[in-house]
């Protein structure tokens, strides 16, 4: 039987609610800032909820010219300038007729891709009538068009697709990508997602499912996962991206290597179009598949990022899910963070931020804070890593979770290289 290709991860960028790139992001996260803050992209007065993580500071024509800007969504946006951060920490480019090209790709997850632009075209559709209707709407609302335009940009002439799973869709994209390169169908994989829905619609959405928090006399403490007042997420926006590549060719030409790809695992709760299924069975069945994949046992794992949305559903259920996994004996001495307490929630770009600042962890040997947690719930009785980092002495093997509407879960592991 051939050996196993192994993945590594060479290059990072995030755009997010806490910085617009991942120094500036991993600082805020370490010091437990909110990102936050009263709604300014819209008019929210007719709002139930008037607040969100925005990224702030963002401006388009920084980063592409005023044809590019109309030509693109900011859910592309953002996503482009995210894989431009990553390749350039990487140190890579393909040559359009250099042999490497073939051999690199991409997966880019959204929750819901283009969704500024379907609102806008369909204002017009209605107001104005259908002659109206920009014939750039299809290629910018599309789920797919950030992995397009990435590979388009990049030069990446390899496997090139999208998923769609909600808010595991970028956890799932590295996973993917990890596969990809792992079965020898490509070298290099940029993985990660983006998400740009803080707009009237969703806000008005998620806030008629009662998913949000509807603290808006205080945002900054409205994300408390695992706390016992909590009362929904904290819708936010943003991306961020990982560059995957095949081991043995980032040991060649001396890539700077943060972590290792060692496990992925994916489960369905079948069972509702919202709720996790109760119990934790269908989240426990994803993480015993990603440390099986990894070779591990629950006590190897030394920290984890939970999905931790700050649902009542969620939390509970996430946490009996941990003890499932791990054994109760393991799940009580691993220490589990909800970094979203302080990002928000960005939705199809969750998994691949929280996989970024779960390898930052690792190599900085400090883990993140669950922020606004100040009233334990008797259901979630793990380590939290209440509101402040705590340093570590060592941190070989860290989990990533994401959980998704319509019940899909998937668990990352990443190991010290």
């Amino acid at each position: 039987m051939a050996t196993r290709r192994r993945v590594v991860v060479t290059g990072l960028g995030a755009v997010t609610p806490l910085g617009l790139d991942v120094d500036s992001t991993w600082k805020a996260v370490l010091e437990g800032r909110s990102g936050a803050g009263p709604i300014t992209q819209f008019d929210v007065s007719e709002h139930k909820v008037r607040f969100a993580c925005e990224v702030k500071g963002f401006d388009p024509e920084e980063h592409f010219d005023r044809r590019e800007v109309r030509r693109l969504d900011r859910c592309s946006q953002l996503a482009l300038v995210a894989t431009r951060q990553a390749m350039s920490d990487a140190g890579l480019a393909f040559d359009p007729d250099g042999e490497d090209a073939p051999r690199a790709g991409c997966v880019i997850g959204v929750g819901f891709g283009g969704m500024r632009t379907f609102i806008d075209e369909i204002d017009v559709l209605r107001e104005r009538g259908p002659d109206r209707v920009s014939p750039l709407g299809v290629p910018k609302i599309i789920a797919n068009m950030p992995a397009g335009l990435v590979s388009m940009e990049h030069n990446l002439y390899g496997p090139v697709t999208c998923v769609v799973t909600a808010c595991s869709a970028s956890a799932n994209a590295i996973g993917e990508a990890a596969e990809i390169i792992r079965r020898g169908a490509a070298d290099v994989m940029v993985a990660g997602g983006a998400e740009a829905a803080v707009n009237e619609y969703a806000i008005a959405a998620f806030a008629q499912a009662k998913a949000l928090s509807f603290r808006n006399d205080d945002p900054a403490a409205a994300c408390r996962p695992f706390d016992a007042d909590r009362d929904g997420f904290v819708l936010a926006e943003g991306a961020a991206c990982l560059i995957l590549e095949e081991r043995e060719r980032a040991l060649a030409r001396g890539a700077h290597i943060y972590a290792e790809v060692t496990g992925y695992g994916m489960s369905a709760d079948a069972y509702h179009i919202t709720l996790p299924r109760p119990g934790g069975t269908g989240a426990a069945r994803a993480m015993v598949a990603a440390l099986k994949d990894a070779g591990l046992q629950p006590s190897d794992l030394g920290y984890i990022n939970a999905h931790g949305t700050s649902t009542v559903a969620n939390d509970v259920t996430e946490t009996a899910a941990i003890k499932l996994a791990l054994g109760e004996e393991v799940a009580f001495r691993v220490p589990v963070s909800s970094t979203k307490s302080m990002t928000g929630h960005l939705l199809g770009a969750a998994g691949a931020l929280e996989a970024i600042l779960s390898i930052l962890a690792m190599r900085d040997l400090v883990l993140p804070p669950t922020i606004n947690y100040t009233t334990p719930d008797p259901e979630c009785d793990l380590d939290y890593v209440p509101n402040q980092a705590r340093p570590v002495q060592r941190l070989d093997h860290v989990a990533s979770n994401s959980f998704g509407f319509g019940g899909h879960n998937v668990t990352l592991v990443f190991s010290r290289p």
